[in-house]
């Protein structure tokens, strides 16, 4: 059966929410296959309850004061723009560390902490933003160009730094005034905006900064509706309201408490407890039963991002390392790669393991926005894949370890993974890991295969860029393919939208053909409230805004 796609629209399908009848028979002998997935596995035999469309806000008006709890799928990595990498972290960063630009629930680029969209002269290559005025970091040092330019550069040049290669079209960063910045590039870079729609615009305290040095992760200081109180590693993060925030008055709530709770039940039973208030990423077998909880009510929005899989082909030095040779049929034989690739059915991986909510993908760029792609994903072929490991003259099975997080959900994908693939000719062996850990491990190219989950950007170079061009920040399988390099590169510098999207196009094609990053699945955003909360954004970037959120006025 080969997989539907479409071409882009403004709003995705809605996911299939009954499996057809062989596929639903399919994955229930699968599912019996499968010790542990039977949270997975046990609503097959009957309808999912509805989540409707998309609920992105809520405009209840709410009271001043309170605390708000939310629990997180995972701990944050370093609190630190310049350094992190996790989604968990941006929705913490998303209440104390603005950006230059933001994105609203249309999927549109604002101003945030500039002042108004920027300005291009000398055929793209000078960018200039004006900020706004009257702003201050949380300890009370004023915002102006010379912090920004602090920042820009601290991202650009610092040691380690995640977002050092996306800037890397910047050669310079100039302070005019008190109230503007000029960027000058090497060549037009179209994903500027983007970028600093995200933490590579995020500004810090220079005040901060220079006390703290590298640690500052430890006190990390910006502009935002709250500012960092306390850090216990693995358990909270606690922020309170910033009387010195530019807005001040328009935030309700004294504080925002973030928790980590890895185990979505557990996330649950917290929230019908009423110990949290907000249950972040969701997953859909949770979603379900709090569906018929007459205490809670669901955000849900389409994600900009994907599920799927990293084959490590060549990183042995750490992502962004030049490649290096890895001794492993996956690795050696792209032939391998794509075998692996076709004993994976994303339908039924979707109906299995995430209820039917999601949306089978084989590709980076999400449906629903301008640059997607009516890419057709190839059919589950196991016989097809056993001739594609004898050509490549490998001994079977093929022995790969798949590293999973701790999750039900990834437990779920991976005993759903592991057996498909065995059919095919591989012994996939499993290795829970420890959020934060496998990622450690997937940096250092520790790793054969790993799950991934990318929570997604809306211009395209942020879904591929990092992930696929030699030496990108993200490159965990170590892929480096001139061809790739040349279309990152046009892409980037490509204004005319139909001409981008051609090449956008060709890149998600050469990509997927080396298999180094199997696209599996194109999640859905859900996020479960309490109703006795109010004025919370969820906006397809999936980051909780509590900007405006408090209790509602009045009770639910």
């Amino acid at each position: 059966m080969r997989q539907r796609t479409s071409g882009p629209s403004d709003r995705p399908p809605p996911p299939t929410r009954h499996p057809p009848r062989a596929a639903a028979l399919a994955a229930r002998g699968l599912c019996v296959l499968i010790a542990g997935a039977t949270a997975g596995c046990a609503s097959l035999a009957s309808p999912a309850a509805e989540v409707g469309a998309d609920r992105m806000t809520d405009p209840r008006a709410v009271r001043d004061g309170g605390t708000l709890s939310i629990a997180l799928k995972s701990d944050p990595d370093k609190l630190d723009p310049t350094l992190a990498s996790t989604a968990v972290g941006r929705t913490v960063f998303a209440a104390m560390c603005e950006k230059l630009y933001d994105v609203d629930a249309r999927n549109r680029f604002v101003p945030q902490l500039a002042a108004a969209p920027p300005t291009t002269s000398d055929g793209g290559r000078t960018v200039t933003i004006r900020l706004r005025h009257g702003v201050r970091f949380a300890d009370g040092t004023r915002m102006d160009a010379k912090a920004v330019k602090t920042s820009l550069d601290r991202h650009r040049t610092l040691t380690g730094s995640v977002r050092a290669s996306e800037l890397k079209p910047v050669t310079a960063v100039e302070a005019v005034g008190d109230d503007t910045v000029r960027l000058r590039l090497k060549k037009p870079y179209v994903p500027l905006l983007a970028l600093l729609a995200d933490r590579a615009g995020m500004v810090m305290s220079p005040t901060a900064l220079k006390r703290y040095g590298n640690g500052f992760a430890s006190h990390p200081t910006c502009v935002g509706p709250f500012r960092y109180a306390e850090r216990v590693v693995g358990d909270r993060i606690v922020l309170d309201k910033d009387p010195n925030y530019y807005d001040a008055d328009a935030v309700h709530l004294r504080r925002v408490i973030y928790r980590t709770i890895t185990d979505g039940n557990v996330r649950l039973a917290n929230l019908q407890s009423g110990d949290i208030q907000v249950g972040d990423q969701m997953d859909p077998v949770q979603v379900g039963r709090a569906l018929t909880e007459p205490g809670l009510q669901l955000f849900n929005s389409p994600s900009l991002g994907y599920y799927g899989l990293t084959l490590n082909i060549g990183n042995t030095k750490g992502a962004g390392a030049p490649p290096g040779r890895i001794d492993t049929p996956i690795a050696r034989e792209v032939r391998v790669r794509e075998a692996f690739d076709l004993s994976l059915d994303r339908d039924l991986i979707n109906t299995i393991v995430f209820q039917g909510r999601y949306r089978p993908t084989c590709g980076p760029l999400p449906s629903g926005t301008p640059y997607a792609t009516g890419t057709h994903c190839p059919a589950r072929d196991p016989a097809r894949a056993k001739r594609l490991l004898k050509a490549a003259k490998v001994a079977t099975p093929v022995r790969v370890r798949l590293q999973i997080s701790t999750t039900p959900e990834d437990n779920r994908l991976g005993q759903v993974i592991q057996a498909m693939a065995k059919e095919a000719g591989f012994a996939v062996s499993l290795a829970p890991t420890e959020f934060a850990t496998g990622l450690e491990h997937s940096r250092a190219g520790d790793f054969q295969a790993a799950t991934t989950n990318w929570s997604g950007r809306l211009d395209p170079a942020g879904n591929i860029d990092v992930f696929a061009g030699t030496g990108g920040a993200q490159n965990y399988g170590g892929l480096s393919d001139p061809a790739i390099d040349r279309l990152i590169a046009e892409g980037g510098t490509t204004a005319d939208k139909a001409a981008r999207k051609k090449i956008y196009a060709e890149l998600v094609e050469r990509v997927r053909a080396q298999h180094t990053v199997l696209y599996l699945i194109q999640p859905t955003n859900y996020v479960s409230v309490t109703k006795k909360v109010a004025g919370l954004k969820v906006f397809g970037d999936g980051l909780i805004r509590v900007k405006d959120a408090g209790y509602a006025k009045g009770g639910s």
